[in-house]
Parts: C-alpha cells; sequence; structure tokens
C-alpha cells in the first residue's frame, strides 16, 4: 500500500480555571494549525480544564460530558470546516458513576470515526486518577483517517509497551498520545521530562512508526499544592529521532511533515514484527512471575 506525506499539528497551551476560555484557545489554535498546512490535529490530555485529579473533589464529576456534547459537537462542527482530522480529548460521561478519560476521532467531513478509552489509570500524589476514571473497556483500536491510519493512547499508557505494539499490529501509522504530565509533588527536584520523551519514542523504534506526544504547559494550583506542567510535545520518526520539539513552555502549535512511506523502509530493514515470538510470552498474562 503506497502511503504519502501528512502534516501533523499538536496543541500544546496552559490551561486556566474558565474552561470556556480553554475551548476558546485550542479553538484558534486548531484554526491557526489548519491554516499553516496541518491535516491532522492533536488536541492535549483533558484540554478543556485544569488537572482536576489533584485532589478528590466529588463536584468535579460534573465537569464529565456525553458523547456527542458541547466539546466533541463543537470539534465535530471544527474538523468538517476546516477539512481536517482533528483527535478530541474530553472526560467522558457514560452514566451516573461511571466515568472515562477518553478521545474521539473526528475525520476531514466531521464523521465521527471511533473513540478510544484510557486503559492505564494511574494513582500518586496529585495524579489521583483512580477516582475520577473507569479503566478502559474498548480495547485498542485504529481509525483510518483520509490522511493515515492512526492509533490513540493517552497520558498513563504510554509509559506501556504493549498498547503500541498491538496499535502498530493493526496498522497504525502513527500513534498520538495526549498528556497531561509534569512536576512530582513528593520529588520536587525530579524531571521526567527526558525520561518521558525517551520512553514514548522508544516505541517509535520497537515497531518502526511515527509518534506524536502533547502535553499542556504551566503551573495550576490546587487545595493540595501545584502542579508544573512541563509540555515538550514532540512528534519522533520511525528510527526514534525527534523531526519537531515545542521550542517554549508556552502556547504552541508544533507541526512539521511527516512521510509515511518511511515506516515500510524502516520495517524492511529492522524486522521487528517479522522476528516477534507471541508463541512465547504467556507469561506476560500474569501480574507476576516468580519461580
Amino acid at each position: 500500500m503506497s502511503k504519502g506525506k501528512v502534516n501533523v499539528a499538536l496543541i500544546q497551551h496552559k490551561c486556566v480555571e474558565d474552561r470556556s476560555e480553554n475551548m476558546k484557545v485550542a479553538v484558534d489554535m486548531i484554526r491557526k494549525a489548519a491554516e499553516q498546512g496541518a491535516q491532522i490535529i492533536c488536541t492535549q490530555e483533558l484540554f478543556t480544564g485544569t488537572y482536576f485529579p489533584q485532589t478528590i473533589n466529588v463536584n468535579k464529576y460534573e465537569w464529565a460530558e456525553p458523547i456527542p456534547g458541547p466539546t466533541t459537537n463543537t470539534m465535530q462542527s471544527l474538523a468538517k470546516e476546516l477539512g481536517v482530522v482533528i483527535i478530541v480529548s474530553l472526560y467522558e460521561y457514560a452514566m451516573d458513576g461511571v466515568y472515562f478519560n477518553t478521545v474521539v476521532v473526528y475525520d476531514t467531513d466531521g464523521a465521527n470515526l471511533g473513540k478510544y478509552r484510557k486503559h492505564h489509570i494511574p494513582e500518586g500524589p496529585q495524579y489521583i486518577e483512580k477516582y475520577y476514571f473507569t479503566e478502559g473497556d474498548g480495547g485498542y483500536p485504529v481509525f483510518k483517517t483520509k490522511y493515515g491510519t492512526i492509533g490513540v493512547l493517552i497520558c498513563w499508557d504510554e509509559w506501556f509497551p504493549e498498547p503500541s505494539r498491538i496499535l502498530a499490529l493493526k496498522g497504525a501509522d502513527i500513534v498520538f498520545y495526549p498528556s497531561a504530565i509534569g512536576s512530582e509533588p513528593d520529588y520536587a527536584d525530579l524531571d521526567t521530562s527526558q525520561t518521558w520523551m525517551d520512553a514514548i519514542k522508544a516505541h517509535g523504534i520497537h515497531n518502526n512508526m511515527f509518534i506524536a506526544a502533547v502535553n499542556r504547559v504551566g503551573r495550576e494550583d490546587s487545595d493540595e499544592g501545584y502542579m508544573e506542567f512541563y509540555g515538550r510535545s514532540f512528534i519522533s520518526n520511525p528510527w526514534g529521532t525527534i523531526i519537531k520539539e515545542a521550542e517554549t513552555k508556552e502556547n504552541e502549535i508544533i507541526i512539521t511533515e511527516i512521510d509515511l512511506s518511511e515506516i515500510k523502509r524502516a520495517r524492511n530493514i529492522l524486522q521487528f514484527h517479522r522476528d516477534r515470538r507471541p508463541d512465547s510470552y504467556q507469561d506476560l498474562l500474569k501480574r507476576i512471575i516468580i519461580e
């Protein structure tokens, strides 16, 4: 199958308490990205609000939205208007007491290509996500857009190699990672940003595909303290080389052209998928392996 070139954009920005202002910022940036030639545009994780899992607050369940709902309706119309693919992160209301951290993908004609619900839910100081999110129940889908087949994983998913391998085997050319990651409250001197980048681009190497990770920026205060999000949104190629990275810790559109034909070339040289031994990996289905 012949694969061509595509312009990918990531929307990195600060978030404030005013949710309508966050939406306005995102919409304006998406419009600018489209003007610059972007064809696939990805929002950051939970971009319409501040990162509420810093604390436990039952009232934050009210931030969850059904699909369709206000956020998805806005982005679906925008995708159709601009003729671009938009990857939309939101806090999904499924039913009373069941809420997901979800991404919906809209094609260039506004068609809803489906959704992905975050599987790996972290729990730690000021990353109190298990209180807010149910573990994803829909597998690891790929989305066949006008500009290529893509996969999406969400933040904590990016630290696990298995999901990206599944997406690659399903035909994903690019895996997007909407994220909200920054300081570690219990380890104030620890900067995980390079570890974060290395872990994610390694998935691109193991599967010879493109990776696009978008992270928020800025300080967000809470009753428990604050989080400082480090940005560093980036796009890497099938060799793990970063071809575009955020230049600032401010609002920024990270955009670049990628050549999907590079995937086949990389896979013809590094035959990771050919030489896999899934018949020998049964132990991976166990929580622990102690003889």
